[in-house]
């Protein structure tokens, strides 16, 4: 081996601890040598390093962690470093990826930039243009990270963030923003805390009323009462205790989007002027003319209006005028995919509001948020991790800084999983052995003997899922497996 390469590092060296800030390299290659030595160089240079001996585990290591560099071979069994480098660009768009290859041809390395690898080295690795590469990358991506946050940043004055990745999410904001330009009604349903008034923002921001105002009314949060003048305004004189002419919150969204939230709750006087608006673009005022309505309505509700229609509390023909277009925002509990990022988007929230450095979710405690069925939803788990940042003492989470509720599950009670369609199968089948063990106790034969598998498929199993989270391998070993 020549002295420039990846074994010769210096032996006085020793690695550097990485600091909080540090960027996260991800090496994958099939050569258990050649990844043991590129760990060493890396940890000395400060960096965390994550490791990957195929493709496959390095794709769920880059989805389960924030990934600065990805520095990967091209020629591996199954899995291309090809592939790969396409797969991370299509997970995390803004990760870097450098290519090694000891085949290297002018044809490939600009296939490999042509897939928006950003450089590309030949075996035999030498230390120093390793090195250099990857810190290259590094600091572009910290770039263009930072780039994005700043516009981002800027975006959030007038834009709210829908944070998630996953098939269920997607689907909803396909719908939405193909119901955006438009000018049809919308009719959001879901469970509380599903983030409806955030998909109604989403369509406001995204429609040719975007540059209009946003009004949002909680029509459960306004009495009956005042309700008529809170929506529609009243005149002086209209009533007792109207010693002043009032704009309602029609007329406040003139331009642009009115979004309705409760609109199950809605009185049924209440419900007729709605209808005339929707069906005629007009409304009157409390004691007053009739107005022309220049809005946008977009109702939301966690009601089953069918049923409610069905039960005379709500009038059919109002029902189909809000029911133009129908979007369901999914509950947490289809989406748990999302949860990691959620988590740290919360955590970055939530730790710059309470004047904190950046907290971490270690991967024990993502597992525990991962598997609960919030039954609270995104607002649900916003307020557990807000509490877990003004309870933790240490630089990352812990699990007893989450709601017992959480960490304590009662162990004989059976659960129902819920997936949604698109839902990978290896991500059904971690849930269905996680919630079986946790069902029988951690007892694994009990757990194979439900699942209708051996104790021996357990184990590998509990083993495949600790490489895909990027654990040490803490679990019991397989007793019937004798020791190599």
């Amino acid at each position: 081996m020549s002295a420039e390469s990846p074994l010769s590092d210096p032996a006085h060296e020793t690695p550097e601890a990485a600091a909080p800030d540090a960027p996260t390299v991800l090496v994958v290659d099939d050569e258990p040598s050649n990844v043991a030595s590129l760990e060493k160089i890396f940890q000395r240079e400060g960096m965390r390093v994550l490791t990957a001996e195929s493709a496959k585990t390095a794709l769920d290591l880059a989805r389960a962690h924030r990934v600065h560099v990805v520095l990967t071979d091209l020629m591996m069994p199954g899995v291309s470093g090809i592939e790969l480098l396409r797969a991370i660009k299509q997970a995390s768009p803004d990760t870097e990826v450098v290519m090694m290859t000891a085949y290297g041809t002018v044809e490939t390395a600009v296939m490999a930039m042509r897939e928006g690898a950003y450089d590309f080295v030949e075996k035999p690795l030498k230390r120093m243009t390793i090195v250099k590469s990857v810190k290259k990358a590094a600091e572009r991506q910290v770039l263009v990270t930072e780039n994005r946050s700043l516009k981002s940043e800027i975006a959030r004055l007038t834009t709210h963030e829908i944070v998630g990745q996953s098939p269920a999410l997607r689907r909803v904001l396909d719908i939405a923003t193909q119901a955006a330009p438009s000018s049809a009604t919308v009719l959001v349903l879901g469970e509380s805390g599903t983030g409806k008034e955030l998909l109604a923002r989403y369509i406001h921001e995204r429609s040719a009323r975007a540059k209009g105002p946003f009004v949002a009314v909680n029509c459960a949060a306004i009495p009956e009462s005042i309700l008529e003048a809170e929506l529609f305004g009243h005149e002086r004189g209209a009533f007792t205790g109207a010693f002043a002419r009032r704009e309602g919150r029609f007329a406040k969204a003139a331009g642009g989007t009115l979004f309705l939230d409760e609109i199950g709750e809605l009185a049924p006087a209440v419900q007729v002027k709605l209808l005339r608006v929707l069906q005629e673009g007009e409304y009157e005022p409390v004691g007053g003319d009739t107005v022309r309505a220049d809005v946008r309505v977009v109702a939301a509700t966690n009601k089953d209006l069918r049923a409610e229609v069905a039960a005379g509390r709500f009038r059919e023909d109002l029902f189909y005028r809000l029911n133009v277009i129908a979007i369901t925002a999914p509950p947490l509990r289809a989406r748990r995919d999302d949860i990691p990022l959620l988590v740290d988007h919360f955590l970055g929230k939530y730790c710059k509001k309470n004047g904190r450095t950046r907290l971490v979710a270690p991967p024990e405690v993502l597992a525990l948020l991962t598997e609960y069925p919030w039954p609270g939803n995104v607002r649900e788990l916003e307020n557990v991790i807000e509490r877990a940042v003004v309870l933790c003492r240490g630089s990352k989470l812990d699990v007893p800084d989450l709601p017992e509720t959480l960490h304590e599950p009662k162990g004989a009670e059976a659960s129902t999983l819920t997936f949604s369609v698109g839902t990978p199968l290896d991500e059904v089948e971690r849930r269905l052995l996680r919630e079986t063990l946790r069902y029988a106790k951690g007892d694994k034969s009990v757990a194979a003997q439900l699942l209708g598998i051996s104790a021996r498929t357990i184990y590998r199993k509990l083993g495949e899922i600790e490489v895909a989270d990027g654990k040490d391998a803490s679990l019991p070993k397989d007793p019937t497996v004798a020791p190599k």
